[in-house]
């Protein structure tokens, strides 16, 4: 790609970020979550760490800002929701430090059927707009 279609990208990734509605974003999370994690197990299965170990941080740092957005206390399963992100969480490391493609196959596992889920919530929901000053934009989810 050239420099003039990363940055048209980029910005096309940003505007749809900017104007998705909030289970959008959600569901947008889990979609780039998965795919890291997709990632990570098909270098660590060549024995590509380096790939690896960036596609599971980033994976990291997805799970850290759906733990951290998470109000436990708004329904039932909001605190094992947080157990599972906390597990996961935790897998990740090891399947990174260990070079574990099991590991990681594990989270792909638990995960996949949230993702699911929440597409399948999300269908069902009526489409309101996001407030642009919640968004960072460092998780790269478009």
């Amino acid at each position: 790609m050239t420099m003039g279609t990363n940055a048209q990208r980029s910005r096309y990734n940003r505007d749809a970020v900017l104007s998705a509605t909030p289970v959008r974003l959600l569901t947008m999370l889990y979609d780039r979550l998965l795919l890291d994690l997709n990632r990570a197990e098909a270098a660590q299965q060549r024995q590509d760490w380096q790939i690896a170990s960036d596609n599971l941080i980033h994976a990291q740092a997805i799970v850290s800002e759906l733990s951290t957005s998470l109000n436990v206390d708004a329904w039932d399963g909001g605190e094992g929701l947080f157990s599972l992100y906390t597990y996961v969480s935790t897998a990740m490391v090891s399947a990174n430090t260990h070079r574990d493609p099991a590991r990681t196959r594990e989270c792909i596992s638990l995960l996949e059927p949230l993702r699911l889920t929440w597409h399948e919530a999300a269908e069902l929901l009526p489409a309101a707009p996001v407030p642009i000053a919640r968004l960072s934009g460092e998780l790269g989810i478009g």
